[in-house]
């Protein structure tokens, strides 16, 4: 157990004998104390201003010095430093008077058996005054964080005594409600403040807490004196009263004005970015009429310029009626070829069976180069291709394999919106498969790892769909192959698919 240090006692006295007989008697009676005697003026300023003090014991009348004009130093040095008189020339009106200017007690010379409960009552009584002042303290620190941290989260609270009507605000609620805190909180001064609008449904509310004793949570609107609107919430809930028939409740106001104007933007925002949604759509339906009558164009023409011979040969005379024939069959082929582009897209989006052919994936790579080479120009990217002139053919729907590219193409060019490189290359992958790679110079693959964007419905993009890689990756897998993305150097992302050769064929 830790020893409690010696109380620390001041004595104002010039009696070297009596300030023994002090410190004896004190001594006798167990007090652990340590008592420094001065005489003077001087002195006593000094010990005032070296030492923390617990008590002053004071004679009244010293040659050079006086007891009060040290109880007047110590109450202007110390106010809370208990300061005792010990006497023999204190009369009973000095010693009454002196109690009023400030000393603790007096005890007279020949009455020192007084002197020991005197100072272990100073004494308590200076603990409880500091332990009252410390708590004071605390509490008025914690005050002051609470009013700070409400301040700082826009958050009032409040008491509302239904039956006595009472209503206690804090500081932050009459901050919310724009009020004059010396005026008193009523709940009309409340439905006052609020929004027109929201002012009926307020007031029911009140009314049904009330009525119904329970607690209660609301958001609705201030319209404050300026015009301006604020958006609170509110939360009250019912404690114990002084019986069980009263009505209290505790609760919180909080300002949520700049949560529902977020609110408002993001919306906004979300709309807007539906709305560019729809406009990429539109463009990328574009791109892809644009596809189909890039392919559409060419069995046409070719029908076209047929037709044309054709019929100059059956007005000639005599007529070529064997030529004739042989370019109405080829008519009919290009439109059986257009008619049959028509149909595979039209089989691909219904997910039907694909239609395979033995193709030149090179002969797919120019044509879709060709075609998207536009939209590549209109944002400053470069088209290169590295195609191995070598490749094997493979058995492939053309159109599917089309799609294909045609999103990988896209997705490269939307990655590089203000200039880049494009490129896509074909070379024999492992045993039986050829690989194709479409490599950009973008954003790069999100962080969350690039296997993400293959999942439906994710994206990287505000406008995107989320549909076109997991797509497209089906299309692959169902030709026998396999797609995926990589982390392209410096910067960028390239996404390779492999797609086997076809049966009977070399590599």
């Amino acid at each position: 157990m830790i020893a409690k240090p010696p109380q620390r006692i001041l004595l104002l006295e010039d009696s070297a004998a009596d300030a023994a007989l002090v410190q004896d008697i004190l001594e006798a009676d167990g007090l652990h104390c340590d008592v420094v005697r001065v005489q003077a003026r001087a002195e006593f300023i000094g010990a005032l201003e070296e030492r923390r003090w617990d008590l002053i014991l004071a004679d009244y009348s010293l040659p050079s010095f006086d007891g009060l004009s040290a109880l007047q130093l110590a109450l202007s040095a110390r106010p809370d430093l208990p300061f005792i008189f010990v006497s023999g020339t204190l009369g009973e009106e000095v010693a009454i008077e002196a109690l009023k200017i400030g000393a603790t007690d007096y005890v007279l010379k020949t009455k020192l058996s007084r002197l020991v409960p005197a100072v272990q009552r100073a004494m308590r009584e200076a603990e409880e005054r500091a332990e009252r002042k410390k708590a004071e303290q605390a509490l008025r620190r914690s005050e002051a964080y609470l009013t700070e941290a409400q301040r700082l989260s826009r958050t009032g609270s409040f008491g509302w005594d239904v039956a006595g009507g009472e209503i206690y605000w804090s500081e932050e609620t009459f901050r919310i409600f724009e009020c004059n805190p010396a005026t008193s909180p009523t709940v009309q001064m409340v439905l006052d403040r609020t929004h027109p609008e929201d002012r009926l449904r307020v007031s029911h509310r009140i009314n049904r807490a009330t009525t119904e004793k329970c607690d209660f949570v609301d958001e609705y609107r201030l319209l404050m004196a300026d015009g301006s609107v604020k958006h609170v919430r509110v939360l009250a809930h019912r404690v114990p009263g002084d019986d069980a028939e009263s009505v209290v409740f505790v609760g919180a106001v909080m300002d949520i004005t700049e949560r529902k104007l977020a609110e408002a933007e993001h919306a906004k925002l979300r709309q807007l970015e539906a709305d560019l949604a729809r406009i990429n759509r539109v463009s990328m339906m574009g791109e892809l009429a644009a596809s189909l009558a890039h392919e559409i164009k060419q069995p046409i023409a070719g029908a076209a310029i047929n037709a044309a011979t054709c019929l100059r040969w059956l007005q000639n005379q005599p007529s070529r009626l064997e030529d004739a024939c042989r370019k109405l069959s080829a008519i009919l082929g290009d439109i059986k070829r257009a008619t049959d582009i028509i149909d595979r897209n039209h089989a691909f989006y219904r997910r039907e069976g694909s239609r395979r052919e033995v193709i030149d994936l090179n002969e797919v790579i120019r044509h879709m180069t060709a075609l998207l080479g536009d939209a590549a120009a209109r944002n400053s990217i470069s088209i290169r291709t590295e195609l191995d002139p070598e490749l094997a053919p493979t058995s492939a729907d053309r159109v599917q394999l089309q799609q294909v590219l045609m999103n990988l193409m896209l997705n490269g060019i939307e990655a590089m919106r203000g200039g880049g490189d494009l490129a896509i290359r074909s070379s024999h992958w492992e045993a039986g498969q050829l690989m194709v790679s479409v490599a950009d110079s973008g954003v790069g693959l999100p962080a969350e790892g690039g296997e993400r964007i293959f999942e439906a419905f994710f994206t990287t993009k505000p406008d995107g769909t989320g549909i076109g890689l997991p797509l497209s990756r089906r299309i692959v897998e169902s030709h026998g192959g396999r797609l995926w993305a990589s982390a392209n150097a410096p910067r960028g992302a390239i996404f390779h698919f492999t797609i086997p050769i076809a049966s009977g064929s070399a590599s």
